[in-house]
């Protein structure tokens, strides 16, 4: 019968390590050690484990209890399993215990995400105009992200992942989990690939050796026909636009008819002005929600005639300049800029502007289930669905076919056409675009018409 026992291996008055020995039978006997220290004073030789004398020494036993149930555990799984049981099983299963990855491995995908993250300030990202230094905000998030997926993976295969294990049925096997175990989305598992494979390549790039399928893992996004995209119109644009909050009478008795909407909410006629003020104006420029929440009354500018706004988009560096000409906004950046708000407040206050004005229509869309913490499609009021990001694609969405998807491009940063068509879910439109060409035609030759002029002749006549 196997047994573990714990014991130090010197009485010196300082910290010394904890080993664990794991005897298998009389010519199978590993001890390593557990990565715990103790000074040999706190150590009860009667219990084999840490004295009871202070909050540390306490936590210390209840990680060698773990650590002695871990083992066991897994060692009459893997003996069932026939695998075999040396040394390096024993250290792996001590440190899959406690999910610890040895730093300096490079061949580990955890330690180059780490890596990633750890120098993501001086990293270089390519650009249109070259390359910057320094990873985005939401780049260095997901990679966050992605290593917490990793590490629970990680715990539910219970082993550490190397980089020449990541092949095709490895992929397969961890594209399952996402969607059927996780219950991620399409779109979300497609990402999680898509992060993967970028890691793979850069390890390459530093000589850290991958499996050749690593750098082609194929990853993907949900289908056109499953994709639901929320917008505002510039109909519903015009209720927010002219929905009344300076009744405190009615906006008391909203709130007490939307409590499970409002209940978190401080709902007062200047927060709601306030937040229309966001809405109207972010529908109105196309941009992001973390770079529309940034600007202040340095960003525009007025040459007199016209008023511009000015934004370096925080994902992409992209310098973008906004000509703004609607009168309401006009209004807005002349009189009564918004205040800044953190972005989840924004995303809870829009909800309840939309309601009160009655964008109430149940639409088909996706609502995160705070219960799974999992997007579910479903059938809303189109109200629930509005967020901050919504007003990137109204923008988009509006103005299409009515202005040149080109200088809408420049506005909202897309790369190219295909990734904004796909944006606001549109396929390209041949006809409208040869339609679009004609009309420039007509109005460039109506302007270098000739004009028709009398002639003489030489004679009288």
């Amino acid at each position: 019968m196997a047994t573990t026992q714990y014991r130090l291996r010197s009485k010196a008055n300082k910290n010394v390590s904890i080993k664990i020995r794991l005897s298998l039978n009389r010519g199978n006997v590993f001890e390593l050690n557990t990565g715990f220290t103790i000074n040999p004073k706190d150590w009860s030789e009667t219990t084999g484990l840490p004295k009871q004398n202070s909050e540390t020494n306490k936590k210390t036993s209840i990680d060698l209890k773990k650590l002695d149930s871990y083992i066991i555990d897994n060692l009459n799984a893997d003996l069932g399993k026939g695998v075999l049981i040396d040394s390096n099983w024993f250290a792996t299963k001590i440190n899959d215990c406690f999910s610890r990855v040895i730093k300096t491995d490079t061949s580990f995908l955890v330690n180059h995400i780490q890596y990633i993250i750890d120098n993501s300030n001086t990293r270089k990202v390519k650009t249109n105009g070259g390359f910057k230094i320094g990873l985005s905000a939401s780049t260095k998030k997901n990679y966050t992200l992605f290593r917490n997926i990793i590490l629970e993976y990680q715990k539910n295969i219970k082993k550490q992942i190397q980089f020449l294990e990541i092949t095709k049925p490895f992929v397969d096997k961890f594209t399952n989990w996402l969607i059927n175990i996780k219950k991620y989305s399409n779109n979300y598992s497609g990402k999680q690939l898509e992060i993967l494979k970028t890691v793979c390549i850069d390890a390459e790039k530093n000589e850290i050796q991958v499996s050749p399928y690593s750098k082609i893992i194929q990853h993907f996004r949900e289908n056109e026909n499953d994709r639901y995209i929320q917008t505002l119109s510039f109909k519903e644009l015009d209720s927010i636009k002219n929905v009344d909050f300076s009744n405190i009478e009615q906006l008391n008795k909203f709130k007490k008819e939307n409590s499970e909407l409002t209940k978190k909410l401080s709902i007062t006629p200047e927060k709601l002005k306030n937040v229309r003020n966001w809405i109207l104006l972010g529908c109105e420029i196309g941009q992001r929600g973390g770079d529309l929440l940034e600007i202040t009354s340095e960003n525009i500018r007025y040459n007199g005639k016209n008023y511009y706004i000015d934004i370096v988009q925080q994902k992409t560096n992209k310098n973008v300049t906004i000509g703004i000409i609607a009168p309401h906004v006009i209004d807005i950046i002349e009189n009564q800029l918004p205040k800044k708000i953190p972005h989840q407040k924004l995303n809870e206050y829009l909800k309840v502007v939309c309601k009160l004005a009655g964008i109430v229509e149940v639409v088909k869309g996706t609502k995160l289930n705070v219960e799974s913490n999992r997007k579910e499609l479903g059938n809303y009021p189109k109200y629930e669905l509005i967020t901050s990001h919504c007003f990137r694609r109204s923008f988009a969405s509006n103005y299409y076919k009515n202005i040149p998807t080109p200088i809408l491009i420049n506005i909202t940063g897309h790369s190219k056409e295909s990734l904004f068509l796909t944006y606001i879910n549109k396929r390209e439109d041949k006809d409208a675009n040869a339609d679009l060409f004609m009309q420039f035609y007509e109005k460039l030759n109506q302007v270098k018409q000739p004009q028709l002029k009398v002639l003489k002749n030489g004679t009288n006549n």
